[in-house]
């Protein structure tokens, strides 16, 4: 009742414009609530269970397994992923960060709730079954579909959904990793990969709301222990960056890896799913510190407490196992262990410095914390997140100077010494996907059809009395429609077009007002019209008319009736305005 009166009816073209801050800025306390939620239920589902049966008490305490366990239990989880995926439509078996791109990309930010549900539960599957993934994959999709359901269940413009995904994706990091600044940049450069202050404003507010969520549960401590850090000469640059392009060579190997065994293995899905879970199996009798997110070996690195051998393994380990698994299709994230695999990088560059040169230095955790970050720019070609990461987690200034020169170093080799921008878009082009956001189509993205559309109009028959076409001319429309048999909208005629072909008729003729017109032969700009809903942005209606040929379109409100008309004109004269602010 309420989504049908006036108000509501005004709230929802407001958001067709630009600048609807206020209504956005509500819709992003909304998305950070539902997707803070919705993540809650999913770290729940997966920590209780481990606590409840992982010796100790503890949730990602793998290592303390018998072995057999450790080999059968992500075979086990591969299975019942296998059969969860046995009666799914492919479309339908799409998850992660990468379906969340493709779907703002191709699809307007809408995602379907089926996918959501395939994610919730084949993520946890995986996380239960140790499987060498992280959670924060998965949060972003599970965010962002929470985000653009608000949009759908509201029926809201489409060009308001694409800040909401933005919203959920935030929320989902925020909650990740306890650092509502980073999902807020995160979101902004890797997934809408635009900064605009009508954009960022509603998702700050929905990151802000799924932290506050989630510190009312957890409190508000890191993911992991995080000791004092601080570079203690400026001698060290150098090694940081050496430590940058150390992760850049290991953050494009990683991508090279995931994207080889996409592409290259063929095998059917069971049969990949089922070989990830024994690949999984056989690397964790030596090392099940790779099964789980491994945020408990994390915090040991970051405290100094590993050998070389051991960080060296475990390196080689979790480098080479992630990539391959995630290729294979298990429904995991890689944000997390690509910040891992970069404290293992660190840590065991510390100790090999110190060996090598025999000088005291920052220590190792130091060293670790610098390889997260430049590891996490590196392979999700952000920079910037990483870097406001890294300030988040250890709440500490003095990491700023030297984890800029690191991030730097490792994102710019990465990107132009290897070619390689982000993982996600390296599988997006891989599928024959494309993510460019050229400024045009940004633009017209951000704008709905009814905030550009001539709503003055009339309909009429295509053939009229002279009189019934003066009377149609004195209400002053701006568009006269023309409706065929069945009442569709066919064309639409330029009044000053009829007014002109009336006024020489009238000079040579006396006019004869019971004299019928056919409006389709009348000398007149007329153009062909089809539908388009009113939900739709002006990126979604150019691309309609191009495809079908037209100049003008009429949009359909959610009662399937006319309510106003948008021209290509209506089009071009929006985004010249734009060129010329």
């Amino acid at each position: 009742m309420f989504k049908d009166s006036f108000s509501f009816a005004h709230f929802r073209n407001r958001l067709a414009h630009v600048e609807a801050l206020p209504q956005l800025v509500l819709l992003g306390i909304l998305s950070g609530l539902a997707s803070g939620l919705v993540i809650l239920a999913f770290r729940l589902l997966i920590d209780l269970p481990l606590q409840a049966w992982l010796p100790g008490g503890q949730s990602e305490n793998f290592e303390a397994l018998p072995i057999w366990v450790r080999i059968l239990l992500p075979i086990a989880g591969t299975i019942a992923i296998a059969l969860m995926f046995w009666k799914l439509l492919p479309a339908t078996r799409k998850v992660g960060v990468l379906h969340v791109m493709e779907r703002l990309s191709y699809h307007q930010g809408n995602l379907p709730a089926k996918n959501m549900l395939v994610q919730f539960f084949g993520g946890a599957i995986a996380l239960l079954t140790g499987h060498s993934v992280g959670r924060e994959g998965p949060a972003v999709h599970l965010g962002a579909a929470c985000g653009s359901l608000v949009g759908q269940i509201l029926r809201l413009p489409n060009n308001s959904l694409r800040i909401l995904v933005g919203c959920g994706v935030a929320a989902a990091i925020s909650a990740a990793f306890n650092t509502p600044l980073a999902g807020v940049i995160f979101s902004m450069e890797v997934i809408l990969m635009e900064y605009t202050v009508i954009g960022f404003t509603p998702v700050l507010v929905a990151s802000v709301t799924a932290a506050l969520l989630l510190r009312m549960v957890y409190g508000d401590e890191s993911a992991f222990t995080i000791p004092a850090l601080q570079i203690q000469s400026m001698t060290e640059l150098p090694f940081v960056i050496l430590l940058g392009i150390l992760c850049a060579l290991v953050a494009a190997a990683f991508i090279s890896l995931l994207l080889q065994t996409q592409k290259s293995v063929t095998w059917p899905l069971g049969v990949k799913l089922l070989t990830a879970g024994l690949l999984t199996g056989i690397v964790a009798i030596g090392y099940p510190q790779v099964m789980g997110l491994g945020y408990d070996t994390l915090s040991d690195v970051l405290q100094g407490n590993m050998g070389l051998t051991l960080l060296i393994g475990l390196l080689l380990a979790k480098g080479l196992l992630t990539p391959v698994v995630l290729g294979l299709g298990i429904p995991g994230g890689l944000i997390g262990p690509t910040l891992y695999i970069g404290a293992l990088t660190g840590a065991a560059f510390a100790l090999i410095v110190a060996y090598m040169t025999g000088a005291n230095h920052s220590g190792v955790g130091f060293y670790a914390m610098l390889g997260m970050g430049a590891m996490m720019a590196a392979v999700l070609n952000a920079p910037l997140a990483a870097l406001i990461a890294l300030l988040e987690l250890t709440a500490n200034p003095n990491i700023i100077f030297p984890g800029m020169l690191a991030i730097v170093v490792a994102s710019t080799t990465v990107r132009f010494f290897f070619k390689q921008p982000s993982i996600f878009l390296n599988q997006l082009y891989v599928q024959g996907l494309d993510y460019r956001h050229e400024p045009l189509t940004q633009a017209l993205s951000r704008q709905g059809v009814s905030s550009v559309m001539s709503s003055q109009l009339i309909h009429s028959a295509m053939t009229i009395s002279t009189e019934t076409a003066m009377q149609i001319l004195a209400q002053k429309p701006e568009w006269i429609v023309l409706d065929d048999s069945q009442g569709q909208p066919r064309y639409i005629l330029l009044p000053a077009s009829l007014e002109q072909f009336l006024a020489h008729e009238g000079e040579l003729n006396d006019v004869n007002l019971e004299q019928m017109l056919t409006l389709t032969e009348v000398p007149a700009v007329r153009k062909d019209i089809a539908a388009i809903g009113i939900n739709a942005t002006l990126k979604e209606a150019l691309d309609r008319m191009n495809q079908q040929q037209l100049d003008a379109l009429w949009i359909q409100n959610y009662s399937k009736e006319i309510t106003g008309i948008i021209t290509r004109e209506h089009v071009e004269h929006f985004y010249t305005q734009k060129i010329e602010s």
